[in-house]
């Protein structure tokens, strides 16, 4: 009990961060669901629908080396409140042209996108704050609270956003919005955030220098380069399988049952909330690198279970495993990221391993949805001697070719995931030094 006491009482700072920011963001998903529901209804179309997704996320690509410089140089408190005022004015403009009858799509996608835009320079500079505000052996427990409150907002904020429409229509739930903004801004405001060196240095180098650091320090450390690399060969792969392509494996393999779906997809959003409940609780790992490799192995061997199984329950408990360990993998891989990276350094370097990691998911979902139509359903569509030899496995029929992929995707991942975990390449430069030389 006193050692909860003292954990507490050493993390109250991120603690206060970290229900308030949770808060705020249940309200901003709300509104986003409630978005996507209004545009559905104006037109009907998808591409509409996607339109809105592609200007949420365009300045996040855009613009986040800069947000990492940025929230380095400056303030990071003045910066969270910077952007949380902007987007609690985002809300109400929505609200007052919502309730004038004067709001339209092209509007709402400037909008969407301008809030995106500060959203790109507050990720960073919340990502530095939270890490000044945690002491360094409780990095591993603080990453799993938020990978907690992380999945548990993706599972509350739709159905709450559904029963506050359902009563208040879409007026409530910018309401709720600008209520939740309220509150993170005024526990920001009362937060003592420490400043860094950086901070006090900002006029010694200009920003597109501050831009380039995040590279020039993985460059000076190979091992974490190499890491990062991996992670976006492991993105790669996911988007290739089935974190790309799940909703349409389960389809084809459900004969289109929604009800399946829908279970499937409770399953995978629990698995994150699980495994971050379970790294909060439990005793942080030693050696945080190796972690990010062992669960990297266990996602890509419940990867490999997913398509050799053939009932939903099967496909429940694939995805839910598969997910706990990308919860805890992801976490581990922020605690490396903590513990070594100089925190005045962690902005810039931050949005460089995000930019180089996440760089491979576009591809990877274009080509995960290109395989399947074009070479994998095919495959297992026409009579061959390949399909005869693997249809005692798959079977055949619509889902049969992804579910191949699935299985080479998960083998791929996993053969690469137990050679990184060997390589000397992707340790320390001290564990590098400890290893015994073979002649």
């Amino acid at each position: 009990m006193n050692h909860w006491k003292k954990s507490i009482h050493s993390l109250r700072g991120f603690l206060l961060l970290w229900v308030s920011q949770s808060i705020s963001t249940i309200g901003t998903a709300m509104t986003d669901y409630a978005l996507i529901v209004w545009i559905y209804g104006q037109n009907g179309t998808a591409s509409s629908v996607s339109m809105l997704t592609l200007c949420s996320f365009m300045p996040t690509i855009l613009f986040r080396f800069v947000a990492g410089a940025v929230a380095d140089r400056w303030n990071k408190k003045y910066i969270m409140l910077a952007a949380d005022l902007v987007a609690a004015c985002g809300s109400l403009v929505i609200l007052l042209l919502f309730s004038t009858g004067s709001l339209t799509i092209p509007a709402l996608y400037i909008i969407t996108f301008l809030l995106s835009l500060m959203n790109a320079f507050q990720v960073p500079a919340a990502y530095v704050a939270t890490s000044l505000l945690i002491p360094e052996e409780h990095y591993t427990r603080a990453g799993g609270l938020q990978a907690f409150s992380g999945a548990a907002i993706s599972i509350l904020s739709p159905a709450l956003a559904g029963v506050v429409l359902a009563w208040g229509g879409m007026r409530a739930v910018l309401l709720v919005d600008l209520c939740t903004f309220a509150v993170a801004f005024g526990s920001l405001v009362f937060l003592r955030i420490p400043t860094m060196r950086a901070e006090a240095q900002k006029g010694k180098e200009s920003v597109w220098q501050n831009c380039l650091t995040g590279f020039r320090y993985l460059k000076a450390h190979p091992y974490m380069l190499r890491l990062i690399l991996f992670i976006a060969a492991v993105n790669l792969l996911a988007k290739l399988g089935a974190d790309g392509q799940l909703a349409a494996f389960v389809l084809s393999r459900s004969g289109d049952n929604h009800v399946t779906l829908g279970l499937v997809q409770s399953c995978m959003a629990l698995g994150p909330m699980v495994g971050g409940l379970l790294v909060t609780i439990g005793k942080p790992s030693k050696d945080s690198i190796q972690m990010v490799f062992v669960m990297c192995c266990c996602i890509f061997l419940a990867g490999i279970a997913l398509p050799l199984c053939r009932t939903p329950a099967g496909w429940c408990v694939s995805v839910f495993v598969q997910y706990l360990f990308a919860a805890v993998m992801n976490v581990h891989w922020n605690t490396v990221m903590r513990s070594e990276v100089p925190p005045e350094l962690l902005g810039r370097v931050y949005s460089t391993r995000d930019t180089l990691q996440n760089g491979t998911i576009p591809l990877g979902l274009f080509l995960g949805g290109w395989l399947a139509d074009h070479v994998f359903t095919p495959l297992m569509s026409h009579e061959s001697a390949v399909r005869k030899a693997l249809q005692p496995v798959f079977g055949t029929g619509k889902g049969a070719g992804m579910a191949v992929l699935f299985l080479l995707v998960g083998v791929t991942g996993l053969v690469l995931s137990m050679v990184c975990m060997r390589s000397p390449g992707f340790r320390r430069p001290e564990q590098q030094a400890d290893e015994p030389k073979t002649e």
